[in-house]
C-alpha cells in the first residue's frame, strides 16, 4: 500500500500545482482572472445605461451548465451509410466472423497434437519403467506419432490461409467504408454548422468547431471502422471457443466458464468510468480549443502587451482539468486490466487441478483437456480485447451524438430551407414595423424598442448615432440574421419570414464594418459575390468581366494590376496579406458584383483612407443608384447626400430628414457634425482657388487611384532589400527543412520534459519487464502440466498436477501486481506528459515571433487543431503503448533464453521464425506511417477551412456561401480517402498475413518436433518448453504492431512538437538577451533611419523604402497616407514585431534591435484598428496592460485608465461593474465599447510611446471627440504616434507625416501642411462637410 500510495502521490503531483478546484456552473468567483460565464453586456447608449441599470441587474444570472448529451445507438453510427456499404460491411463483419473462429479451431488441433505427444510419451514411460509389450510398441507408436503430428499440423496451414483470406477481407472493407463514412459525417457536420443561425455562432467559437471537425470525427471514424469487425472477431471467437470447449469437455467448460462474469465485470466497470472520463476530458480539451483559437487569432496583442504568460495560464486551466481527469482514468484503467490477468492466469491454475481430476476419473483425456484450456482462454481473452474496441465504439457514439445534435438541429432561420417565395421582381422597400428585439444570447438587455423605420426602394437612407444605439442591429435584421422578438420585417410589403432566405441574402450586398475574406484569390473573393445569382454558372470570362468592373468601381483594379499575380495573388487567411483598406475595396467589389437591390453598408468605408474612401464613396453613390441602399457611418462625410438620415439613440430613431433639414433643427445630428468639423485653417487666402480644386478633385483622386502602387516596385534596380532577401533564402536553403525525428531521439526529447516523472517510469519500466517474464514463466509451468498428464500413475499425476496449479495460482498474483502497477504508471505519466506537451505547445506558439503566423501552415485552425491533436497522439505511444513494447521485448528475451535452454534446436526454430512474426507488421509500420504523414497536412487544411468558415459565418451567411464552403471543403477529403485506399490495398494483405503466419509458425514447430521427440532427441516436456517459451514469445513479440497506429501518428506528432518547442524567433520575447531601459530613464525618443522593410511572406513587395523620421520625446506625431502606403508597417515596426531588412530603429539613441524585447515593449502601448479583448471579465482584459504584478495593480489605477478613456461610467453601470464578463473576442459588446476598453488597457500601462493605430476609428463622434480629448490628455509627458484616417483627430499633433509609397512625401503641422496645398490639402479638402 506505501508503495502505490507515494507512486500516486508523485503521478498526481503536477495536479496540485493547479490554482483552482473544477468550478461547478454554481461556483462564483470575482477574482481578477475570474472568466466565469457572468451576465451579458448590454449595448445601450451611454447616455441611457444609467435608467436601464435596474432592469438589467434584476434580469441577469449566470450562463446555465451545457447539457450532455446520451449517445447515440450502435447504429446510428452508420446512418449516413449507403446500402451497397451497408452491404460490404456486412460481407466484412461475416469475414470477420470466420477470421474469428479460426483461433478456437486451432485449438482442437493443437489439443489433437498434445494428445499426440501424450500418448507417445506414455509408451516412453511405460517402456522406461521395463514394460515389454510397451517398448516393442516404440517403432509404430513413433511412426504413428510423425504421422498423425504432421496430419495435424497441416491442418493448421489450411486454417491459416483461410484466417489470411477472410481478415484481409474484414480489414481492406471496414478501414474503407470507415474512412468514407467519416468523411460524410465530417461534411454533414460542416453543413450543418454552416446551417445554424448567427445566435448559435454566439455561443460556440470557431476552434470548438475546428476540435469538433478534427477530434470528435476522427472518434466517430475510429468506432465505425475495422473496430466494429474486430468486436464482431472477437464475438465469433468467444463463441465459438466455449462451444467448442462445451462439447469436448462440458465440466471442465463449465468449471473454466466462472472467469466470464469476473471479467464481464471488470471489463463493464473499467468500460464505463474510463468514457465518461474520456468525455470530460474532451470537454475540457474543446473549451481549451476555443480559448486557444482566440488568443492565436490575435496574437499582435498579445505580444504588444506581453500577456503571453497570463495568456498561458488560463489555457493551463483547462490542461489541468483534464489532465485530473485523466489521472482518474489511469486507475480504472491499471485496475480493470490487472483484474483480468488475475482472472486468466486463476483460471490456468483451476484447469489443471480440475483437468487432472477428470483424467485420473476417465472422463477426459490430455488433448481435450489443453482443447478446453485454450479454446476459453481464446474465447475470454477476446471478450477481454472487446473493451478497447468497444471503448473507442462508446466514444465514437458519444462522439456521433454531439456532431449529430448540431446535423439534427434545425434553427429557427434555416439557410438550407428551400421554402419560401422567390418573387420575380424586386423593387427594393423595406420596412421595419414596430421591432422590438434583443439578442439570444442577451435576452434582459433590449437593443431595440419599438423601432419603425421606411427605407424607400432606390433611395440611399443612412443611419448615425451613438455606439451601440442599434444601428447594426438593424443591418443584422434585414439580413435576417436574427428575427425580431416582435414586430415584421417587411421587403416591398412581404414578411422576409415567407421569403426564401438565400434568395433574400443574395438580393442584399453587404459591406461590414470589419472586412472578411478567404484565403483564396482576390478574384475567387469577388466571385464569391455571385453566387446564388444568375451570373453563378456564367463563363468564366463573363465572370472575369464582372469581377474586373466591380474592382474598377470600388477603387481597386488600380492596386490589383500591379500586384506581382494580378487578380490571381492570394490574400491570407482573412486577407492578412494585404491592408485594411484593400480588404475593405475588394468586400465592397464583391457586394455590388452581382448589382443587388439593395446595399447595406455597415461602416463600409471606415477602413479607408480619405483618398480611397472619396473615390470608393462616389462609385457607391453611383452604385446605389437604382437600389436601395443603408448606410451605417460614424465619418458623418461619407452620407451627407443621403436621401434621408435616421439618428439613432438606445434603441429609438431621435430624429430624421436629409442632411441640411437635420442641420437646420440644430438637433442630435447638428452636434455631430459639429464634433466633426475640422478647424479653419488660418491662412485663408487660398479661398478663391477653392472652387477650381474641388472641380479638379475627382478626376485628380480617380486618376490617382488608378494609378497607385501596391507597395510595389517602380523601377526595376536592385535594391538593398532584394539583396539581403536573397542571402536570407540562400541561409534557409542551406539550413534544409528537418524531417520527422527518430523514435529514439523523441523519447529521449520527452523524458527531459518530464524528469519529474522518471521515477514513476523506472517503476512502471521494472513491473512491464516483470509482466513480460509472465508469459515465459507460465510456459515453464505449462510444459511441467503437460508433462504430468503423460504420467501413467493417477497419485503422481495427482500430486504433479496440484503443484503445477499452484504455481500457476501464484504466477497469477505475481502478474495482476506487476500488470497493474505497470499500466497504471503508463497511463498516469504519459497523461502528465500529455498535459505538459499541451501547455509547452501553447507557450511556444506565443513565443513565436509575428512572421512565423504570416505563414500559410500556421494559420489559427491549423495551430488550434494541432494543439489539440498532436499531444494527445504522443501519449499514445508514451503511455500503455510503450508498457507494451518494454513488456513484449522481455518476453521474446525471457522465452528465447528458455527456450534455448531447455530444447536448442526448437529454440533455434522459434528465434528463426521471429522476423516471420515481426517483418509483416513492419512493414505494415512503415506503410501505415508514410500514409499518416501524407493525410496529415491535408486533414489539417481541411479543418482549416472549416474552422476559417465558422470564423467567419457571417459573410458566409450574407453571400449565401453555405453550399461552396462545403464543395470546397469536400475536395479537401477526397485526397486523403484516395491515398487511404490506394495504402490499404497492400498494408491490409501484409497486416492478414501476419496473423495468419502465426499458425504457419505453430505447425512447423509441432510438427519438427514431433519429429525431434519421435528420434528421442527431446522429451515431450521439452518440447513444449521450446513451444510455449520460445515460439509463443515471438508471437508476443508480433502482437506490438497492434499498436502500430499509435506509433506512426505519435512519431509525426512529437516530431512536430519538438520542432515547435526548439523553434527560437528572430524577435524572441522569451530571450534574456539585450540591453534592459531603465523606465524610469527612458524618454521616447524614437528614430527611424533608412529603414528599408518587405513583408516576409511577401519579398517581391517593398513595403518601405529608405524610411527616415524623427519623434522627439513628448511629441505628438501623426502617419498619414493612402491603404497600403506603409503607415501602419511603421508601427509594426516600433513593436518590433518584424525587424527591418535594412537601416536601423532607435529609442533615447539605442537600437531597438539590441534591446531586450519584453523590456522594451514594457515602455509602447498599443491600440489597434481592431481592438482585441479575450473572454473573460472587464477587469481582466484592462489587466492585460499591466506592467507590473496583477497583484500590485490598485483598483483606482484600473478606475483611472477607464475614466481616462471615456469607458469608466459605462462599467459602473453594468450588474457586475468590472466583473462582467465580455464574451469571446468582447461579442457581448459595441466596436465603440471594446475599443475603449482597449485604450484603458493601454493608459493602463503608463507607456513612454503610445502606439495609435487607427484608434478612434471605431468610435461615433460623441464618444470620439471625448475619447481624442483624453488621449491628447494621455499623450501629455509621452511621445505618440498616431494614425488616422479620419484628419480631424490629428490635427493638433506636433507633426503630420504624409506617407506615400513606403516614403515621407511631406511634413509638418496641420497648418503647415494646408499651406503647402500638397496630398495632405487634398485629404483636408475631401474630409471637410458642406452645408
Amino acid at each position: 500500500m506505501s508503495r502505490s500510495s507515494a507512486v500516486d502521490d508523485e503521478v498526481a503531483a503536477p495536479l496540485k500545482k493547479a490554482e483552482a478546484p473544477i468550478e461547478t456552473p454554481g461556483t462564483k468567483s470575482k477574482g481578477w482572472f475570474s472568466r466565469k460565464k457572468a451576465s451579458s453586456l448590454t449595448e445601450l447608449d451611454e447616455k441611457a445605461e444609467n435608467i436601464n441599470d435596474a432592469k438589467v441587474e434584476a434580469k441577469t444570472d449566470d450562463k446555465p451548465a451545457e447539457e450532455s448529451v446520451p449517445p447515440v445507438g450502435f447504429l446510428e453510427l452508420f446512418r449516413f451509410a449507403s446500402k451497397f456499404e451497408i452491404g460490404l460491411d456486412i460481407l466484412g463483419l461475416f469475414a470477420a466472423a470466420v477470421a474469428g473462429s479460426a483461433q478456437p479451431l486451432m485449438t482442437i488441433l493443437f489439443g489433437n497434437l498434445t494428445q499426440d505427444f501424450v500418448n507417445f510419451g506414455r509408451v516412453l514411460e511405460a517402456a522406461g519403467k521395463g514394460n515389454l509389450e510397451a517398448a516393442a510398441e516404440i517403432p509404430a507408436a513413433a511412426d504413428s506419432f510423425r504421422k498423425s503430428a504432421a496430419l495435424n499440423a497441416s491442418y493448421l496451414v489450411y486454417i491459416g490461409v483461410g484466417m489470411a483470406v477472410a481478415t484481409y477481407t474484414y480489414m481492406y472493407i471496414w478501414v474503407y467504408t470507415g474512412e468514407v463514412n467519416a468523411k460524410r459525417v465530417r461534411e454533414k457536420y460542416l453543413q450543418a454548422i454552416l446551417r445554424q443561425d448567427i445566435a448559435y455562432f454566439d455561443k460556440i467559437g470557431a476552434g470548438e468547431v475546428a476540435t469538433r471537425i478534427q477530434t470528435d470525427t476522427h472518434l466517430v471514424q475510429r468506432g465505425s471502422s475495422e473496430k466494429v469487425a474486430l468486436m464482431a472477431n472477437y464475438t465469433a471467437s468467444f463463441f465459438c471457443g466455449y462451444i467448442l470447449a462445451f462439447v469436448r469437455s462440458w465440466r471442465l467448460a463449465l468449471a473454466m466458464s466462472a472467469i466470464i462474469p469476473c471479467n464481464a465485470i471488470a471489463g463493464y466497470c473499467m468500460n464505463h468510468f474510463i468514457s465518461n472520463y474520456m468525455e470530460m476530458g474532451l470537454k475540457f480539451i474543446a473549451e481549451g480549443g476555443s480559448l486557444a483559437e482566440e488568443v492565436i487569432s490575435t496574437v499582435r496583442t498579445a505580444q504588444a502587451f506581453g500577456t503571453q504568460k497570463t495568456l498561458s495560464k488560463l489555457y493551463d486551466k483547462h490542461v489541468d482539468k483534464t489532465l485530473r481527469v485523466d489521472m482518474k482514468s489511469a486507475v480504472w484503467n491499471g485496475g480493470g486490466i490487472a483484474v483480468f490477468f488475475f482472472v486468466t492466469y486463476a483460471a490456468y491454475a483451476l484447469a489443471f487441478h480440475f483437468g487432472t481430476t477428470l483424467i485420473n476419473e476417465g472422463h477426459s483425456d490430455a488433448g481435450a483437456i489443453v482443447n478446453v484450456i485454450f479454446a476459453v482462454i481464446i474465447g475470454s481473452f477476446s471478450l477481454a480485447l472487446m473493451p478497447p474496441e468497444l471503448q473507442a465504439i462508446t466514444h465514437a457514439q458519444g462522439a456521433a451524438a454531439k456532431l449529430y445534435r448540431t446535423i439534427d438541429s434545425v434553427p429557427d432561420i434555416d439557410s438550407a430551407n428551400d421554402g419560401g417565395l422567390k418573387p420575380e421582381k424586386v423593387a427594393g422597400e423595406i420596412k421595419l414595423e414596430n421591432i422590438d428585439f434583443s439578442y439570444p444570447s442577451r435576452p434582459t438587455v433590449q437593443v431595440v424598442k419599438n423601432l419603425s423605420l421606411t427605407f424607400k426602394a432606390g433611395k440611399t437612407a443612412a443611419l448615425v448615432g451613438a455606439s451601440g444605439s442599434g444601428k447594426s442591429t438593424v443591418v443584422s435584421l434585414v439580413e435576417r440574421f436574427y428575427d425580431p422578438t416582435s414586430g415584421l420585417v417587411r421587403l416591398d410589403g412581404v414578411d422576409i419570414k415567407d421569403l426564401n432566405l438565400k434568395w433574400l441574402r443574395s438580393q442584399i450586398g453587404l459591406v461590414s464594418q470589419e472586412p472578411v475574406l478567404f484565403a483564396t484569390t482576390i478574384q475567387g473573393n469577388v466571385a464569391h459575390g455571385l453566387i446564388n445569382t444568375p451570373h453563378e454558372n456564367a463563363s468564366e470570362e463573363e465572370k472575369f468581366a464582372l469581377i474586373k468592373e466591380a474592382c474598377v468601381k470600388a477603387n481597386a483594379d488600380g492596386f490589383i494590376s500591379k500586384l506581382p499575380d494580378g487578380y490571381d495573388t492570394m490574400v491570407g487567411e482573412r486577407g492578412f496579406l494585404l491592408s485594411g483598406g484593400q480588404k475593405q475595396r475588394i468586400a465592397i467589389a464583391r457586394a455590388i458584383v452581382s448589382d443587388p437591390k439593395i446595399l447595406l453598408l455597415d461602416e463600409a468605408t471606415s477602413a479607408l483612407d480619405t483618398q480611397s474612401e472619396g473615390v470608393v464613396q462616389d462609385a457607391l453613390d453611383k452604385a446605389a443608384s437604382g437600389r436601395t441602399t443603408i448606410s451605417i457611418a460614424h465619418r458623418l462625410s461619407t452620407i451627407k447626400d443621403a436621401d434621408i438620415i435616421y439618428v439613432m439613440g438606445d434603441g429609438l430613431v431621435l430624429e430624421s430628414g436629409t442632411h441640411g433639414e437635420l442641420l437646420a433643427a440644430n438637433g442630435a445630428y447638428a452636434r455631430l457634425v459639429h464634433a466633426q468639423q475640422l478647424r479653419e485653417a488660418k491662412a485663408a487666402k487660398h479661398s478663391e482657388k477653392d472652387s477650381e480644386e474641388d472641380e479638379k478633385n475627382g478626376k485628380d483622386i480617380a486618376k490617382e487611384a488608378a494609378d497607385e502602387v501596391p507597395l510595389g516596385r517602380r523601377n526595376t534596380n536592385r535594391s538593398i532589400a532584394s539583396d539581403i532577401l536573397e542571402k536570407r533564402a540562400l541561409e534557409q536553403a542551406e539550413r534544409g527543412e528537418q524531417g520527422a525525428y527518430s523514435l529514439t531521439y523523441l523519447f529521449k526529447r520527452m523524458g527531459l520534459l518530464i524528469r519529474d516523472q522518471w521515477r514513476n517510469y523506472s517503476i512502471a519500466f521494472i513491473f512491464s519487464c516483470a509482466s513480460g517474464m509472465v508469459y515465459p514463466a507460465f510456459g515453464l509451468v505449462f510444459a511441467l502440466g503437460i508433462d504430468a498428464f503423460s504420467l501413467n500413475d493417477q497419485d503422481e499425476r495427482r500430486y504433479q498436477g496440484d503443484r503445477t496449479a499452484l504455481w500457476l495460482f501464484i504466477i497469477a498474483i505475481l502478474s495482476t501486481i506487476s500488470i497493474g502497477i505497470t499500466n497504471y504508471l503508463y497511463y498516469a505519466v504519459a497523461s502528465v506528459l500529455t498535459a505538459r506537451l499541451r501547455s509547452l505547445s501553447f507557450k511556444a506558439i506565443l513565443r513565436q515571433d509575428v512572421e512565423f503566423f504570416d505563414k500559410d501552415e500556421n494559420s489559427t485552425g491549423s495551430l488550434t487543431s494541432k494543439l489539440s491533436e498532436n499531444p494527445q497522439k504522443v501519449n499514445g505511444l508514451a503511455g500503455v503503448t510503450l508498457g507494451a513494447i518494454v513488456q513484449a521485448i522481455a518476453t521474446t528475451v525471457a522465452g528465447s533464453v528458455l527456450g534455448l535452454a531447455f530444447i536448442w534446436k526448437i529454440g533455434l526454430v522459434g528465434i528463426a521464425c521471429m522476423p516471420l512474426l515481426i517483418s509483416p507488421g513492419y512493414i505494415h509500420l512503415r506503410i501505415v506511417v508514410l500514409k499518416d504523414e501524407a493525410n496529415k497536412k491535408a486533414h489539417e487544411e481541411s479543418a482549416q477551412l472549416a474552422c476559417e468558415a465558422a470564423a467567419s459565418i457571417r459573410t458566409v451567411a450574407s453571400l449565401t456561401r453555405e453550399d461552396d464552403c462545403l464543395a470546397i471543403y469536400s475536395k479537401s477529403l477526397e485526397e486523403p480517402l484516395r491515398r487511404s485506399n490506394r495504402s490499404s490495398i497492400w498494408s491490409k494483405g501484409l497486416y492478414a498475413l501476419s496473423q495468419a503466419v502465426v499458425f504457419w509458425v505453430i505447425a512447423l514447430v509441432f510438427w519438427y518436433g514431433s519429429i525431434l521427440v519421435a528420434s528421442f532427441e527431446a522429451t515431450v516436456f521439452q518440447f513444449f518448453v521450446g513451444l510455449m517459451c520460445t515460439t509463443f514469445a515471438a508471437i508476443e513479440a508480433g502482437s506490438v504492431f497492434s499498436f502500430v497506429p499509435d506509433m506512426s501518428s505519435a512519431k509525426g506528432a512529437g516530431s512536430d512538437i519538438i520542432k515547435l518547442l526548439d523553434s527560437r524567433p528572430e524577435v524572441d520575447a522569451e530571450s534574456d538577451e539585450g540591453g534592459k531601459p531603465d523606465p524610469a530613464k527612458v524618454k521616447g525618443h524614437i528614430r527611424f533611419q533608412n529603414v528599408h522593410f518587405r513583408y516576409p511572406t511577401r519579398p517581391a513587395v517593398r513595403v518601405l523604402r529608405d524610411f527616415s523620421f524623427e519623434v522627439l520625446p513628448g511629441n505628438y506625431i501623426a502617419l498619414v497616407g493612402a491603404s497600403g502606403s506603409g503607415k501602419s508597417t511603421v508601427i509594426q515596426l516600433i513593436e518590433r514585431f518584424y525587424d527591418a531588412l535594412a537601416g536601423d530603429i532607435y529609442l533615447d539613441g539605442e537600437k531597438i534591435s539590441e534591446l531586450n524585447v519584453q523590456e522594451y515593449r514594457k515602455q509602447l502601448a498599443l491600440v489597434s484598428q481592431e481592438p482585441t479583448l479575450y473572454s473573460g471579465s472587464v477587469r481582466f482584459n484592462i489587466l492585460l496592460g499591466a506592467v507590473k504584478p496583477h497583484s500590485e495593480v490598485t483598483q483606482e489605477e484600473i478606475e483611472q485608465a477607464c475614466r481616462d478613456a471615456n469607458i469608466l461610467d459605462f462599467i459602473n453601470s453594468l450588474p457586475q461593474g468590472f466583473d462582467t464578463e465580455v464574451g469571446g473576442k468582447g461579442s457581448q459588446l459595441s466596436g465603440g465599447q471594446k475599443q475603449r476598453i482597449a485604450i484603458a488597457r493601454a493608459l493602463l500601462r503608463n507607456p513612454k510611446v503610445l502606439l495609435l493605430d487607427e484608434a478612434t476609428s471605431a468610435l461615433d463622434s460623441n464618444s470620439e471627440k471625448v475619447v481624442q480629448a483624453a488621449l491628447d490628455q494621455a499623450s501629455k509627458g509621452r511621445t505618440t504616434i498616431a494614425i488616422a484616417h479620419r484628419l480631424s483627430t490629428i490635427q493638433n499633433a506636433n507633426c503630420i507625416y504624409f506617407v506615400k509609397e513606403g516614403q515621407i512625401s511631406e511634413s509638418g503641422t496641420h497648418d503647415q501642411l494646408l499651406a503647402k496645398r500638397g496630398d495632405y490639402f487634398e485629404y483636408v479638402q475631401l474630409q471637410g462637410l458642406n452645408n
